[in-house]
């Protein structure tokens, strides 16, 4: 049998070199405590080695054989090169247009000039489709970095490019075209030519202004929200829109809206319609042949079908047309066209107005949003184009949620 060894020096224990200790008993002591073997003197090694060290004697962080080159990095972990900024540094502008409505060459080489001139670079430039009326493309130029979009054609097109635009920030500019031009109209804008509008983007001003926001429940239980800029409607109105000849319209612009009325009216019914407003605990029941739900109020040949409707006041104007047989329909167009668009202007004529009280045949309503439900379906439209039937519709406003370009000097105190 081996004697047993002698116990190890408990000195040696103390200065941490036990004959016996294994490499991890060594690891446990930090470099810097009592007892670690050649522990630096704190003092020293903080004095400067007045040794000037050069970039190039600093290993690189990289792993072998990658570039130094800036890249982006899919969710998935893929590597992808990065794109240099489009044009340099410079600003770009999109123009989102239909082509059916405007001279394509023409506007496409006045923004390009304009751009120059401005010292931006080449803009982008969008066409609409059937299958896409602008909304689509309309993201697809935000997503490339569009500093200001341009849009050119009918309400239906401002309407689609305006839903994509909201809450972006994004500078839009309304270059008139097409038949109503409704909003541009409500804005107060020129109409007649192109060019001011397209100068104003790079050198115009800019004005917070309000959207609807329409969310549709269909008969089969499917859902879907749409934006709108003037108005939304559901019942003789949207059949209006929907009974006009294309190529009436197409040839006599908004006033072809007068035979869809006519070929409307001869079958027209009234519908029940269960609503409520926001912040009310009241449920209505009515019957009526159309609900308006407007941003702006202003029809063209001056027509101020809801007066009080201000594209920048955050409210929701409702207008219901509750006429009682045919002269209940001349009381509509009384107060439509006789009241509110020329009796109204005048002084003299508010006092009329005044006296004579309310006009059982249009009811006016106010407030952030309204709910309202009916049954069987109705047609619904949003600033002019036919979008289906609904069984429920909740309508409200966003409160400036379009950055709406303006002429510099424009008057924006009647908006």
């Amino acid at each position: 049998m081996t004697a047993a060894s002698d116990p190890p020096d408990e000195a040696a224990r103390g200065r941490g070199d036990d004959p016996e200790a294994s490499p991890a008993d060594e690891a446990d002591i930090s470099p810097g405590e009592p007892g670690a073997p050649d522990a630096p003197d704190p003092a020293e090694a903080a004095k400067p080695d007045e040794e000037i060290h050069e970039p190039e004697d600093v290993e690189p962080d990289k792993a072998d054989g990658e570039e130094g080159t800036a890249r982006q990095v899919t969710p998935e972990g893929e590597k992808r090169p990065m794109r240099p900024p489009a044009d340099g540094a410079r600003r770009r502008a999109a123009l989102v247009y239909n082509p059916i409505k405007v001279n394509q060459d023409a506007l496409r080489a006045t923004v390009t000039r304009l751009s120059d001139a401005a010292g931006w670079g080449e803009p982008l430039f969008f066409e609409t489709t059937v299958d896409d009326l602008g909304d689509d493309v309309t993201r697809q130029a935000l997503d490339e970095g569009a500093d200001a979009v341009l849009v050119a054609g009918g309400d239906g097109t401002v309407r689609a490019v305006s839903e994509a635009m909201a809450g972006t920030g994004v500078p839009l500019t309304i270059v008139p075209s097409g038949t109503g031009n409704l909003l541009a109209r409500n804005l107060n804008l020129p109409l007649g030519d192109a060019e001011p509008m397209v100068a104003a983007t790079f050198a115009g001003v800019t004005h917070p202004v309000d959207i609807g926001f329409a969310d549709v429940r269909r008969a089969d239980g499917s859902r879907d929200t749409h934006g709108f800029v003037v108005m939304a409607g559901i019942g003789l109105d949207a059949a209006m829109i929907a009974n006009t000849n294309p190529q009436l319209k197409k040839s006599v612009g908004w006033v072809a809206y007068v035979d869809g009325a006519a070929r409307s009216l001869a079958t027209s019914k009234p519908f029940r319609v269960m609503y409520q407003m926001k912040g009310s605990q009241k449920l209505h029941s009515t019957k009526v042949q159309s609900v308006l739900f407007a941003n702006c109020g202003a029809l063209p040949a001056g027509i101020a079908l809801i007066p009080e409707a201000s594209v920048t006041d955050g409210v929701l104007d409702v207008a219901m047309l509750q006429p009682a047989g045919w002269f209940g329909w001349v009381g509509v167009w009384r107060k439509v066209w006789w009241d509110n668009s020329v009796l109204r202007r005048f002084r003299a004529g508010r006092r009329v107005l005044e006296r004579r009280g309310r006009n059982s045949s249009v009811r006016y309503l106010h407030g952030e949003a309204i709910e309202l439900a009916t049954s069987p379906g109705q047609p619904i439209e949003l600033d002019g184009d036919e979008f289906g039937e609904a069984v429920r519709l909740r309508c409200r406003i966003e409160r400036g949620a379009l950055t709406i370009v303006l002429p510099e000097g424009h008057d924006t105190s009647v908006l």
